[in-house]
């Protein structure tokens, strides 16, 4: 057992994702020291976070009315500190992409809670991984539920399937979902997650987004990851393997879990502030699958499309449906308005076939500003 302190950065530390891993790090002072922090807009909880865990190198993206001692750096300088390592990338969208590939060239291990640097550049983050000896250890509780199964096996998985609530709209009709608020969006039933996130779980991109990542974490074909609607939440995903077994990873919806698991790998320790399930529970005696609803669902649709038309068309993607959450959070767009503005994007994206990363943040950088301009042409956005 290695009782060296491991020292941690967190990119995005006054998200959601953030703030439970530092929860996690509480529960364990002496396993981990937290060397780096990185926040946004949120400068009174960074000020908080930074006076408590006191690291020696910090970022933030607004301007911030304290001058601590640390020393400021941006993030990508921050995840190939030499002083740290492991980096939890807990960053929404475009931002989590240079910080991630800086540190896996640098040899850290990355935990990775960001969707989109896998999605727009997977052959590439996962490459530099390899070249540089790096490891990513997955937080989103899906692919956590599948590294989880898949370890101690020599076989390679045969089809994977990854689970989806169904959001707080499942079963809403067109008419509905044309009505539905932000602050509806918001209220996810199951699961305690950033806006970004929440609104996509709410359209299920999030889940498309998965497929994507999981055929980058996993090397398994597309067509051998399904999704199935589940409810419930207690099922994270399935593994299936050539001789018809599969095996399955089980919790309470709690991404603090998925955290832990990242953070203390290769160890499982007792964490009192995690909920268990009860065999016998309520939760555990209901569980259900259900197929997937492509046409109630078209953002997933969407994804898994642009996922096998490849190219900059995952990039493009991203790039869209990023603009079209933060005009929905803003109100300035519908909800389903969301679908509209990324499919009219990926229809006049020009895509490149085995993209540099250059031409990846460019395929990025035109699709956000054909989404600006199919957003003013589909409400009242200015």
């Amino acid at each position: 057992m290695d009782n060296r302190l491991k020292k941690i950065a967190i990119l995005g530390s006054t998200g959601s994702i953030g703030q439970q891993a530092l929860e996690v790090i509480r529960t364990f002072p002496a396993k981990f020291k937290v060397v780096g922090l990185a926040g946004g807009k949120n400068t009174d909880l960074l000020k908080q976070q930074i006076e408590e865990f006191r690291p020696a190198i910090f970022y933030c993206s607004a301007e911030a009315d304290f001058a601590p001692g640390e020393e400021f750096l941006p993030p990508e300088e921050i995840a190939s500190h030499a002083d740290v390592d492991l980096v939890i990338v807990a960053t929404s969208g475009k931002a989590g992409l240079l910080p991630t590939l800086a540190a896996l060239k640098a040899g850290k291990t990355v935990a990775l809670a960001n969707k989109e640097a896998l999605v727009m550049a997977g052959d590439i983050v996962t490459a530099a991984a390899r070249r540089h000896r790096a490891r990513i250890l997955p937080i989103d509780s899906e692919h956590s539920a599948i590294w989880q199964c898949l370890r101690g096996e020599k076989s390679k998985p045969h089809r994977l399937f990854l689970t989806a609530s169904g959001g707080p709209f499942y079963n809403y009709s067109p008419s509905q979902l044309s009505r539905i608020t932000v602050e509806q969006a918001l209220r996810h039933p199951t699961w305690k997650m950033g806006q970004k996130v929440t609104i996509d779980s709410a359209t299920l991109m999030n889940k498309g987004l998965e497929v994507i990542e999981a055929h980058h974490l996993f090397a398994v074909p597309l067509e051998k990851i399904e999704i199935l609607i589940h409810p419930q939440s207690i099922v994270h995903s399935l593994v299936e393997f050539a001789d018809g077994s599969i095996k399955a990873q089980l919790s309470f919806p709690d991404m603090r879990l998925p955290i832990q698991q990242a953070l203390c790998y290769p160890e499982r320790l007792p964490n009192p502030q995690l909920p268990r399930l009860d065999p016998l529970a309520g939760e555990m005696t209901t569980l259900s699958f259900e197929p997937v609803d492509y046409e109630q669902f078209p953002c997933l649709k969407l994804a898994r499309d642009a996922a096998r038309s490849g190219g900059t068309y995952p990039a493009a993607l991203c790039a869209a449906d990023e603009v079209a959450v933060e005009l929905f959070l803003q109100e300035k767009i519908g909800f389903t308005d969301i679908t509209t503005i990324v499919s009219r994007t990926l229809e006049q994206h020009q895509s490149t076939a085995r993209p540099s990363l250059e031409e990846i943040l460019a395929a990025d950088e035109q699709s956000r500003k054909t989404a600006l301009q199919i957003a003013r042409q589909v409400s009242l956005c200015p």
